[in-house]
């Protein structure tokens, strides 16, 4: 096929899709006819020319529409150069116009292996950008010794994206904060002569650059701008710095100017933004990071509306709740912002992953950064968000050519709280055939119902709209509703991950333990050995004074141990009994964890940030050995100064209650040691072949500061695999080698939970939350490319005493699957795409609702727990029959689903036999169950062996 015939057809593939967008109601069929388009101002859209005009709203079907719904437009390998530009209406790559929705990944939160479903989920999620952090401490663990290899393979990760064909927004920063160990600085740098962070000190400065410039060039080496036919097209510069530059003064502003020249210096190529930075100066785009971003806008109109880090959840810390965002007020603030001008939405995070090794930031950030996010930690589909954003997402792309050539859209007041912006816009193309056409122009509409408690029936247009409260409607034709974000049509997913799975050992299947519960655990042979409690490296110190933790250990460990011996003589003893009085330790400030052992006895244990320590002493007559063991449970990621912040140990440090007075302990010899035999010996190594291992036996649990090791088995499939520790107390675990994290049983409070999450009004962190009066996190994730079939290491340190005979392995998969959907919903918004685009009218309001279900990849729709059309009650896991019930309802679903990964059913009287009850509007409710047939054989297989 020749250039030119090809081109044509990309062309009028393109044309279709915009005539069925834009004019398949009788109302726009006159569509782009006696336009004129002479009214356009220069450097807005793409110029007055009226051809460039329709090419580039062309390409936004073919680019947007069609490929979201699988139409295969170009074999091209990643892109054909194209130019980054914008104004205060789109972001524009080559000739189109656009406005993008981003998905936020965090590439060294998930395995490589893992990588290509997780980019595969975003673009079928409605995706046309994956964004990332560059993580400095994670690439530059030692001055000038790169690491761009496994998790930190960034390229590699940049070259997935853009064979999806998705564009990438790699933000640099270098500061990252993202919940990451330090924010993301390497704490070799804090170590540098005469250095502050993030102010105008040249040290800093240099290493900045330096950093900065080193990834630049590698993606231009790598070709991957777009101007060289790559998916870069957004680069970002520092990271919420407008947050706390006050505090830095006039160097702060000074920094702010400096870093934006530096990065413009570099010769990328493309646009660079600047997040939470009002005054962000030059060409540098500031952009917004929030909750809702709706009512932002750049401090320069020739700037696009852009939102960086839309956060669809929260993180969270060791003994606090679980918090969830509803994903009904995700939609809301989503669709609110393009209403009202937005062109760049991320979502922040659209798969949040796995902290592992000792990533976490801190304070106390646990391992898991699953975000509520829609895609899980695992890397499975969270339902309903991930459907419900996949439907908006489609909704908005069929807005997109009115969005984009709207100069500003006409605002209209529906009532005292709800309102409605028009995007309109005349244009004419020269040189086509518009004869169908009966409008001359491209009009889309969002209608806002912003009372958090009342539905409103509102007018438009001539025509009534119901709009639920705290929700917009989405009229991609102005006319026709395709889209509420408060009628969540997508299913629901449950992930069973709390049923134990039998895990047989070959290497020891005698041992295997099964509890009187039926519950099978990972294994009843396990290894043991202890940690000594005492200074037993050679490379142990002794100083006058209180060294600061990282300091010392310079982050190479957790652990550092203080020691020093205090002498007690035969009248202090007679003193303390005389008196009834005891010795107590103070300290001024301790973070994360202190633990205070008095002649190798754990006698104290102390958690927080920057807290008080006051320790009663039980001291023997002589010399008393005094060890102080302070942890880190990640760097603190958030905040001005980082790099004075420290660790361990803050002021002073004295014994109180001594027959002569106080002891002060902050000018004694204190001996020093970084980190855990275990760590320098390399206990969770395959290779390790320390003598001092034991057999575990029941009398020797607990055991505080204890390692522990034995072998397990998984079972097949692809189904995510995790590791159970609510046995355990506080630790570390590594499996074959590799760190999973750290782990902690700690209590989150038993209040502040609500049994009915009430999306509607403003979120924060405190509301819809979960978990209460549980442990924060007791499943941890082991991703498959790290396990074998047979014989799999694991090695746990315990710090506080847990059970290891107590823990299991655990599939992660969504089990059981509801969906509910009634006659009054929309119909899918493929149907906007797929229907007839040729010389006939399609309403949606003709449509018929459709409800689909669908299992995770490699189970199908075992069974049909629950199928009722007609007046069903109850949510998923608890339907109810209501008054009205069609009898075939269970046989139709049946037949439709069992056996098939995914599945649809209309929503219609004829499909189920008749009306069960006239003049009522019917619900389709469904709950299903979708199994492995890999795992369900696993599980049989493992029973009848015993």
């Amino acid at each position: 096929m020749d250039k030119n015939r090809g081109t044509f057809l990309v062309f009028f593939q393109g044309w279709l899709l915009l005539r069925y967008e834009l004019g398949t109601h009788a109302g726009l069929k006159k569509m782009l006819r006696n336009s004129d388009y002479s009214n356009s101002k220069p450097g807005f859209g793409i110029g007055s020319n009226r051809n460039e005009m329709i090419v580039a709203v062309l390409s936004v079907c073919v680019c947007i529409v069609a490929i979201e719904y699988g139409v295969r437009v170009t074999e091209a390998k990643y892109f054909e150069p194209f130019n980054v530009t914008y104004d205060h209406r789109a972001l524009i790559l080559g000739a189109n116009r656009r406005i993008l929705i981003s998905a936020g990944i965090h590439y060294p939160r998930a395995t490589p292996e893992m990588w290509p479903d997780l980019i595969a989920k975003s673009k079928e999620g409605g995706a046309d950008v994956i964004e990332t952090y560059v993580f400095w401490n994670g690439h530059e663990p030692e001055k000038g010794q790169y690491n761009f290899e496994g998790r930190y393979d960034l390229v590699k990760f940049v070259k997935l994206a853009a064979s999806n064909g998705l564009y990438f927004f790699l933000r640099i920063g270098p500061y990252a904060c993202a919940e990451w160990n330090f924010g993301g600085f390497p704490v070799w740098l804090r170590d540098i002569p005469g250095i502050e962070f993030r102010t105008d000190n040249a040290p800093f400065k240099e290493e900045m650059k330096r950093f900065v410039s080193k990834v630049v060039n590698l993606m231009r080496d790598e070709m991957l701008f777009s101007w060289q036919g790559g998916p870069i097209i957004l680069l970002q510069i520092e990271n919420e710095y407008g947050n706390i530059e006050s505090s830095y003064g006039r160097g702060g502003k000074e920094y702010v100017k400096w870093a934006a020249r530096m990065a413009l210096s570099l010769g990328a190529g493309v646009p660079w933004v600047m997040c939470r930075q009002q005054d962000a100066p030059y060409d540098i785009i500031d952009t917004c990071n929030a909750y809702y971003c709706d009512g932002f806008k750049p401090n320069s109109r020739n700037k696009p509306t852009m939102w960086t880090e839309n956060w669809d959840g929260w993180y969270t810390q060791w003994g606090e709740r679980l918090p969830h965002r509803p994903v009904e007020d995700l939609a809301f603030a989503v669709a609110r912002f393009y209403q009202r001008g937005g062109i760049f939405q991320n979502y922040y995070m659209y798969f949040g992953g796995t902290n592992f090794g000792r990533t976490a930031g801190g304070p106390l950030q646990i391992t898991s950064y699953d975000y509520d996010a829609p895609i899980d930690e695992y890397g499975l589909l969270h339902e309903p968000k991930w459907g419900h954003l996949k439907d908006l997402h489609a909704a908005l792309k069929l807005c997109e050519p009115a969005l984009v050539v709207t100069d500003s859209p006409t605002y209209i007041k529906l009532g005292p709280k709800q309102e409605a912006h028009v995007y309109q816009a005349n244009v004419h193309p020269e040189g086509l055939n518009l004869s169908l056409f009966e409008s001359p122009s491209i009009c889309s509409a969002f209608l806002a119902n912003i009372d958090e408690r009342k539905e409103a029936t509102v007018t438009f247009r001539g025509q009534r709209y119901i709009i639920p409260p705290w929700s917009v409607s989405i009229l991609p034709d102005c006319r026709n509703t395709a889209f509420n974000t408060a009628k969540v049509r997508a299913q629901t997913s449950v992930k069973l991950i709390d049923s134990d799975l039998p895990t047989i050992s070959n290497i020891f299947p005698a041992q295997q333990l099964r509890h009187h519960t039926g519950i099978y655990y990972i294994s009843k042979s396990w290894m043991t050995t202890k940690e000594p409690l005492k200074i037993w490296s050679k490379s142990s110190f002794t100083v006058e004074g209180i060294w600061e933790h990282l300091n010392v250990t310079k982050d190479q460990s957790d652990y550092l141990w203080y020691s020093t011996r205090i002498y007690v003589s035969d009248s202090d003893i007679l003193f303390w009994k005389e008196n009834d009085v005891h010795p107590k330790l103070t300290i001024d400030g301790v973070r994360d964890i202190l633990r205070v052992f008095v002649n190798g006895q754990l006698i104290g244990n102390f958690v927080g940030d920057w807290i008080k320590v006051v320790q009663t002493l039980q001291f023997l007559p002589g010399y008393n050995d005094l060890t102080l063991l302070t942890q880190t449970v990640g760097l603190q990621n958030y905040g001005a100064f980082l790099e004075k912040d420290g660790a361990g140990i803050r002021g002073t440090i004295k014994i109180t209650g001594f027959e002569n007075g106080d002891i002060n302990l902050s000018k004694s010899l204190w001996t020093y040691q970084v980190g855990l035999q275990g760590e320098f010996l390399k206990f969770y190594s395959e290779e390790n072949e320390n003598s001092d291992w034991v057999e575990l036996t029941p009398d020797a649990i607990p055991s505080t500061f204890t390692w522990y090791k034995t072998y397990f088995d998984v079972p097949g499939g692809t189904d995510p695999v995790a590791l159970d520790l609510k046995s355990m107390g506080k630790g570390q675990a590594w499996v074959n080698g590799h760190h999973i994290g750290r782990y902690w049983t700690r209590v989150s409070p038993k209040s502040g939970c609500e049994k009915v999450c009430d999306y509607r009004g403003a979120y924060n962190s405190d509301k819809c939350s979960t978990n209460c009066g549980k442990p924060t996190q007791t499943l941890y994730h082991v991703p498959r490319s790290w396990l074998r079939a047979s014989n799999n290491l694991l090695v746990i340190l315990e710090e506080t005493g847990g059970n290891p005979l107590g823990i299991s392995v655990k599939l992660h998969s969504s089990s059981i699957i509801c969906a509910r959907v009634s006659e009054s919903n929309y119909p899918p918004l493929q149907k906007w795409v797929n229907a007839d685009l040729i010389g006939e009218e399609v309403s949606a309001n003709n449509m018929i609702p459709e409800m689909h279900l669908h299992c995770q990849e490699g189970h199908t729709i075992s069974s049909v727990t629950f199928a009722s059309f007609g007046t069903p009650g109850g949510s998923c896991q608890n339907f109810s029959r209501g008054d009205c019930h069609a009898p075939s309802s269970m046989s139709i679903v049946s037949q439709a689903c069992k056996g098939k990964r995914n599945c649809s059913i209309k929503i219609s009287e004829t499909v189920f036999g008749g009306d069960p009850c006239p003049g009522v509007v019917k619900t389709l409710s469904v709950e299903a169950r979708c199994t492995s047939p890999l795992s369900a054989g696993f599980i049989q297989d493992a029973v009848s062996s015993f």
